[in-house]
């Protein structure tokens, strides 16, 4: 059985961008991404400081930056079939069992995970989160489409995702946490 701080499934802008926050302060962070994102099918004009790039190769960019920079650990093309929260953590089922203090969830619009973790839906049939992106499931987080109601874009999943890992960030460090870089010298 695998160990780790932060599960993210999902690989999509709000996955890597969970994933990417909390590894680059000092969390271990892994993340499933069957592939099947609707970046695939997207041209990015509307992704602030991007003016035009398709989605494909934002998606290698960002796999690169969570990875190779930040030293997310990712299982591509790599399903998880199950989750569960247990009296240590979240229990992740893919190509083995891994176990993590945090889970996030960034499926799209397929909630089957938040559902079976028993996670509150909202009235839209959306995963029901705070401002935080936390579920009613302690330490389990959901962004992106699941949480929204057919309001979806790259930029605001992004944002769910960094939402969450700086909540994880600020419930690890004890305080709130502040994920803002400055260059050397300023």
């Amino acid at each position: 059985m695998a160990e780790t701080d932060v599960i993210v499934v999902g690989g999509g802008p709000a996955g890597l961008s969970a994933a990417l926050f909390a590894s680059k302060n000092g969390l271990d962070a892994v993340a499933f991404d069957t592939d099947a994102t609707w970046m695939h099918k997207a041209h990015l004009f509307n992704y602030l400081g991007i003016r035009s790039m398709d989605g494909d190769v934002f998606l290698d960019r960002a796999r690169e930056q969570a990875t190779a920079d930040h030293g997310v650990t990712l299982h591509e093309e790599t399903e998880v079939t199950a989750v569960e929260a247990d009296e240590e953590g979240f229990v992740v089922t893919a190509d083995e069992e891994h176990t993590a203090d945090y889970l996030v969830l960034a499926t799209g619009a397929n909630r089957d995970l938040a559902e079976e973790l028993g996670c509150d839906f909202t009235d839209e049939d959306v995963v029901d989160v705070d401002v935080t992106m936390e579920t009613s499931v302690d330490d389990a987080y959901a962004t992106g489409a699941m949480v929204r109601a057919e309001e979806w874009q790259a930029v605001i999943s992004a944002g769910d995702g960094a939402a969450a890992a700086l909540n994880i960030l600020t419930k690890e460090k004890g305080e709130h946490y502040h994920d803002f870089d400055t260059p050397a010298g300023v």
